[in-house]
């Protein structure tokens, strides 16, 4: 496996695997990090996660992957691209999930603009999108210096609930 998938300016890019599960547990059972998904994941959601994401790897090349700060080398948070679609229309998302200490560092910002360089050059001729909550305001300010723009809603299904997502369109 190659070391980085991606690089910024103070990031790499990795894929994750099963050696990363404690490194992902410390986000994903974190309830402030997990505050818009409304719950935390336990051990085996973490570890379906890893497998989710590296099944994505192998059959698309996409997925979650791992930031890691070139600087310290301490992994910071996890930034995906990967196609979805929302009301029978395809999309490449860019998603991340950030340590909660790592919050208000312009991660989201730089990664998000890395993968979104990254799926124009290698998936052009596409929509390239944000989902995110109307409550989660921190997000709502990185779709903000992104320069992104509201282009929908959708309901989508989480674990029975029914949570409202905006669709910022990036360009």
């Amino acid at each position: 496996m190659e070391r980085y998938f991606l690089e910024s300016e103070r990031l790499y890019f990795r894929k994750m695997s099963m050696d990363d599960f404690d490194i992902l547990s410390s986000m994903l059972q974190d309830s402030e990090v997990m505050y818009a998904w409304e719950y935390t994941f336990e051990d085996f959601d973490v570890k379906d996660w890893i497998t989710k994401n590296l099944r994505l790897y192998e059959q698309i090349n996409l997925g979650y992957f791992l930031l890691v700060e070139k600087s310290s080398g301490d992994v910071v948070g996890q930034a995906a691209l990967m196609p979805d679609t929302i009301n029978s229309k395809t999309y490449y998302e860019i998603g991340y999930i950030l340590k909660r200490d790592c919050w208000g560092d312009g991660y989201a910002t730089e990664a998000a603009k890395a993968l979104l360089n990254f799926a124009k050059l290698n998936y052009p001729d596409n929509d390239y999108i944000l989902e995110i909550r109307p409550e989660n305001l921190n997000s709502v300010r990185v779709a903000d210096r992104l320069c992104a723009r509201i282009i929908g809603s959708f309901d989508k299904n989480v674990r029975g609930k029914v949570m409202k997502h905006l669709i910022y369109k990036l360009d």
